[in-house]
């Protein structure tokens, strides 16, 4: 899942090469992706783009109104791009048709120098969304959000403030939208293998060593990612993000810091990897679905 160092990225990109072009079209080749209809898809249709913001793990573009006697705001075209999704970009955007149902392609746009994107997503299971509003906090997930880990405001006081009293494992108070924006499942392990905690410590227990600790972590993980996306094409962000993790998908493979060999643990539809020498003091955690199998 693209993660906030990814999204930035994105927007970094986007921002230098859309910002002052007009949407010319916009396709929406899978509707269930759309999930607003007011304003309507084609209020895009010859708006300006003045320019593109993250909000969490959504990316947002936003413009001005078509009307040119106003400098009043426009739509917004708001996208969240999920597990499996991504941004493909074109200098020039292909003239051919797309067909609903027959394509990974979630939704096409074009602009007034031919260049555009596709958003795109992999797999049968479908999370991709799209909208088009006219104030970002019209989508309910941002409207959610917990602050960002990497604003200004965002210190090791404020880490604290939002652990106390939460009775709820490390890992998914990270990756909780509402408790701190744009750090998902990758980052978090990252994050506490940085940090030399384990994934299942209850954040209410931390102590204050815990929190200096876990702070620095998310800040360098963070700020060496986004530095590592920076300047990238969409194309190249992917392979820079598995190139910069320690423990996150490298099941079996030796822990950059001490040599033991990374675990996973699985769910559902997700894994945490950790190092048992680094953070739970060599004890192995459960695999959640071998215990299924054998009770």
């Amino acid at each position: 899942m693209p993660e906030m160092p990814e999204v930035q990225g994105l927007v970094d990109f986007l921002r230098g090469r859309v910002t002052g072009l007009e949407f010319t079209r916009v396709t929406v080749a899978n509707i269930a992706a759309l999930k607003t209809y007011d304003p309507p898809v084609h209020a895009l249709q010859g708006a300006e783009i003045t320019g593109v913001e993250r909000h969490g793990k959504f990316l947002d573009i936003a413009t001005k109104a078509t009307d040119a006697s106003t400098d009043a705001p426009g739509p917004h075209l708001v996208f969240h791009l999920a597990k499996a999704g991504w941004l493909r970009w074109y200098d020039a955007l292909p003239a051919t048709l797309i067909k609903p149902g027959k394509t990974p392609i979630a939704l096409r746009v074009a602009l007034s120098d031919g260049s555009g994107f596709d958003l795109t997503e992999a797999g049968t299971k479908k999370s991709l969304a799209v909208y088009v509003v006219r104030d970002p906090a019209d989508v309910p997930g941002i409207a959610r959000l917990g602050p960002d880990p990497l604003d200004p405001s965002f210190d090791r006081d404020t880490l604290a403030g939002l652990l106390a009293g939460r009775r709820t494992q490390i890992k998914g108070v990270l990756r909780d939208q509402a408790i701190i924006a744009g750090v998902g499942n990758a980052y978090s392990d990252e994050i506490l293998h940085a940090a030399k905690m384990s994934p299942y410590a209850l954040a209410s227990s931390l102590d204050d060593a815990d929190v200096d600790r876990l702070y620095a972590a998310m800040t360098a993980t963070l700020t060496e990612a986004l530095a590592e996306a920076s300047g990238k094409p969409p194309a190249d962000l992917k392979d820079a993000k598995r190139r910069g993790m320690q423990v996150h998908g490298r099941r079996g493979e030796a822990c950059p810091v001490c040599g033991d060999t990374v675990r996973s643990v699985f769910f559902a539809d997700n894994s945490l990897e950790y190092c048992a020498t680094c953070q739970t003091g060599g004890k192995i955690l459960a695999d959640r679905r071998l215990s299924r199998l054998l009770k």
